[in-house]
């Protein structure tokens, strides 16, 4: 055992049972599929020890180096206010101690809030049931992309619109290829989902399920009146990937006639914290419900007729059985379900719809100024958006220019879409003279 170690049990013994169980030789042999010029190749700077005054000292030092910036980026992560209840209803012992809740009577603090947490976002979805919850908004498609598979009847064909976020679409791939999934990409018409293509490739048959995306990637609500109807026609499940804040204001999954909804709830109050940890909401008809991976809580009385929470439906986890689960997802990222559902608790219905409103007038206000400069143009101006847009710059200027002339005044422009596209967000934390501010540096460029 080395130095570097000292702190792990296992024996030499030990390393060596589980590389031959792996069918490695050594622990190199683990990370054969790392380029090597990007293994490290020396013992990490950490330096010497410190004393508690001297490690603050130090942190307080590398903290003073953040520069905080004002933000106009999204592309499915956004810069919302926290309240500062949250936090510290979060920080109460009943709630933030007991993480793993196998045993109930010491466990209802948190079988609670995962209850709440589960009714509330059923009810924002539109959906039966909600579990709590995978790590982030892509992955949770990609489970959702998984269920309809399981749920057909040897079918492997899944259809994703076109506008749908790249970044969720790389993780579907991933996620795809070993199970034998077969991704198929449905073009977009003026930056929205051809239901023309959609019919065609849905009557070709042996689709499992269908997954769009509203507010899609750039932006755009789209309008799927009777979309549902052409789905499940083909024998078909409709999955929705919505920001969970967006739900506030908009049309709900199930509304559209989803069958499953899946998304990022980072939108919730948490904040972006350079990337994370953040939480994937998965919610369902209850016809799917054997096949939703992740925690589920029901409600229940006790032997003496009191209210309780426990655990529901535990055969589908790998804590009962690791080989016939669900899905293997080994924590249900509590803390964030918690951070959520304690948002949503003070929010309430009135006041995630003010956050969208004063959104959407930032949005709005925004594209109307940039547009104003002569310098960028709305790339769709036929559709409607809430909080988000694509904008096309006008030659010679271009989105990186505009990023990094931003940048030098501490703001985060937005997201480069294409040679010539800026995708911008506004929440409700952004401020007129915040428009103002970017504005002119676009003018002056």
């Amino acid at each position: 055992m080395t130095d570097f170690n000292r702190y792990l049990p296992h024996t030499a013994e030990d390393i060596a049972a589980m590389l031959e169980r792996c069918g490695a030789r050594t622990l190199d042999d683990l990370y054969a599929d790392v380029p090597r010029e990007l293994r490290l190749k020396k013992p990490y700077g950490i330096g010497k020890p410190m004393s508690e005054p001297e490690l603050e000292s130090l942190f307080r030092q590398i903290g003073a180096l953040n520069k905080p910036m004002t933000c106009f980026a999204g592309a499915g992560f956004y810069h919302h206010y926290t309240p500062a209840a949250v936090g510290a209803i979060c920080s109460r012992s009943e709630f933030a101690t007991a993480y793993t809740p196998y045993q109930p009577e010491i466990s209802q603090g948190t079988l609670q809030y995962i209850f709440e947490y589960q009714s509330m976002m059923s009810e924002l979805t539109g959906m039966d049931a909600s579990n709590a919850s995978v790590y982030d908004g892509a992955t949770a498609t990609a489970e959702a992309m998984i269920m309809s598979v399981a749920s057909a009847r040897k079918r492997n064909r899944v259809l994703i619109s076109s506008t749908l976020s790249p970044a969720v679409a790389q993780v579907l791939s991933t996620y795809a290829v070993p199970r034998g999934i077969i991704l198929e990409v449905i073009p977009a018409h003026h930056g929205v989902t051809d239901r023309a293509e959609l019919r065609a490739m849905l009557g070709a048959g042996d689709v499992a399920g269908v997954i769009l995306q509203q507010p899609n990637y750039f932006g755009i609500i789209e309008d799927w009146e009777n979309i549902a109807d052409d789905i499940h026609a083909a024998k078909a499940l409709m999955v929705v990937n919505a920001h969970a804040s967006t739900l506030g204001v908009l049309r709900s999954p199930g509304e559209w006639g989803a069958d499953i909804a899946c998304g990022e709830a980072q939108s919730l109050g948490m904040p972006l914290n350079y990337g994370g940890p953040y939480l994937g909401y998965l919610c369902c008809r209850k016809a799917l419900l054997r096949k939703l991976p992740g925690r589920i809580v029901g409600a229940t009385t006790d032997a003496r007729g009191n209210r309780a929470f426990v655990l529901t439906l535990q055969a589908r986890e790998q804590h009962i059985r690791r080989q016939k689960a669900t899905s293997n997802i080994c924590s249900n990222q509590g803390i964030m379900t918690l951070h959520a559902a304690v948002y949503l608790s003070l929010m309430g219905e009135a006041g995630l719809r003010k956050v969208n409103e004063l959104s959407c007038c930032a949005a709005h206000a925004l594209a109307k100024a940039l547009a104003g400069t002569g310098r960028l143009a709305l790339r769709y101006p036929e559709h409607p958006f809430l909080n988000e847009f694509v904008m096309d710059t006008v030659d010679p200027l271009t989105p990186q220019a505009i990023i990094d002339a931003a940048a030098a005044e501490g703001i985060l422009a937005g997201v480069p879409v294409g040679e010539n596209g800026l995708m911008l967000a506004a929440t409700e934390m952004c401020t007129p003279h915040d428009i103002e501010r970017l504005t002119n540096i676009v003018s002056n460029l």
